[in-house]
């Protein structure tokens, strides 16, 4: 049987109060908030004292493992310790970012503690690390097939002692938000090198510099994700200094493998939690309704689509769990295969066990009235966000044919 750490546990009970006093009675408040909102990607008040408790208690960039816990508050978790912390955040989409543990920040904010120089973590790290600005990953683009990293046309030059962009990128997490300051953009740095792993780079992009322009905000399933937003980019001849690359030119796609790891088990983890809360708003839901002379809960149907759920959900959460001890252990390089399998299968299982929820609250559950609609629609995009589930399982595929037919 596995086993949270003292410091878990006692984060948990924590995390868990504080979603009861402070998180739940303000869903109706934050909803109606945007709702009236004149600029939906203006930061939400709300936000910012929910934000001051959780700092209050001690409650803040729990994501931060030990081996970066220089940088934290705290001793660093576990990925294995953080798992359980994760999944009560993501019971509320947008409560993860209250404890300053919201993607794609948390992966960028492990990137600058990784791979960013002094210069560069004191100009963007630190006010991230306080919550103060937020910021963007651009990596996907529109005119090719970006579930082949090395397919990234954005070019970036040197000219002199600065890099020139030129292109476009687009489904970036957080750029319509008006808190957004900086972005990692990936791009071709050197197309003709022989090594396609090699060609890429990545820098560092001030949200305000010439040239980069916010087309237009995108939906998934409808949604726009207010205030952070996924939004289309140009790039057109936007200019930054030379010092702005991240470990170097060529690095970028060694960057990106290392970023996306635990930030696709991060996705797992909420889900979990989101899936969980619809099973409970189910069978709450189905002892409260009666079709044909009985509750719903006596209906054999009912009974067996909340059997599934809670099977995949326990299923779903000790594949984590043994995914994240394995990534504790040898590193997530280590631990493809098990993020993989994790990636591939959490969030296909977590949509389904949220559909099931949605039927048993009838037109209700495809209404804003309930959290799983939304859900829903994370889960689906989890299925193409860092890399959608058909490039992951091709990968998996090989490697586990290679490890049962080498001799």
């Amino acid at each position: 049987m596995y086993q949270f750490s003292q410091q878990s546990v006692e984060l948990q009970q924590r995390l868990q109060a504080f979603m009861d006093e402070h998180i739940y009675p303000n869903e109706a408040a934050y909803a109606g908030y945007l709702h009236a909102a004149d600029n939906r990607w203006a930061p939400v008040p709300l936000m910012d004292e929910l934000k001051q408790k959780a700092r209050d208690a001690g409650l803040w960039n729990l994501f931060i493992p030990p081996s970066l816990a220089s940088f934290a508050d705290h001793d660093g978790l576990s990925n294995f310790d953080y798992a359980p912390l994760a999944e009560l955040m993501g019971r509320v989409l947008w409560s993860p970012e209250v404890f300053n543990c919201n993607a794609p920040d948390t992966g960028n904010m492990e990137v600058l503690m990784k791979y960013g120089n002094e210069a560069q973590q004191q100009a963007w790290l630190a006010p991230l690390l306080a919550g103060e600005i937020r910021s963007s990953y651009a990596m996907t683009e529109p005119q090719v097939a970006s579930s082949d990293a090395t397919n990234v046309e954005l070019r970036i030059e040197r000219d002199g002692d600065e890099w020139v962009l030129n292109g476009r990128k687009w489904f970036i997490t957080n750029a319509m938000y008006e808190r957004t300051r900086i972005l990692i953009v990936m791009g071709k740095s050197d197309p003709d090198n022989p090594n396609r792993h090699q060609q890429q780079s990545q820098v560092l992009v001030p949200k305000d510099t010439p040239g980069l322009e916010l087309v237009r905000p995108l939906t998934t399933l409808g949604y726009d994700d207010a205030p952070l937003g996924h939004a289309e980019l140009r790039f057109d001849n936007v200019r930054v200094p030379a010092e702005n690359i991240l470990l170097g030119e060529g690095r970028g796609f060694e960057i990106a493998q290392g970023r996306l790891g635990p930030g696709r088990i991060h996705h797992c983890m909420r889900l979990i939690g989101i899936a969980q809360r619809s099973l409970e708003l189910a069978c709450a839901r189905a002892e409260q309704r009666e079709t044909f002379g009985r509750k719903l809960s006596q209906h054999q149907s009912v009974r067996e689509d909340i059997s599934r759920c809670y099977s995949e959900i326990e299923m779903a959460r000790l594949l984590v769990l043994k995914t994240c001890a394995r990534m504790d252990e040898v590193g997530a390089k280590g631990a493809m295969d098990l993020i993989a399998a994790s990636k591939t299968s959490v969030p296909l299982m977590m949509q389904q066990v949220i559909d099931r929820c949605m039927q048993m609250h009838g037109a209700g559950g495809l209404t804003e009235d309930y959290c799983m609609a939304e859900g829903f629609n994370y889960a689906r995009w989890c299925r193409q966000a860092d890399g959608p589930d058909q490039v992951h399982q091709m990968a998996l595929g090989k490697m586990i044919i290679k490890r049962f037919t080498e001799e």
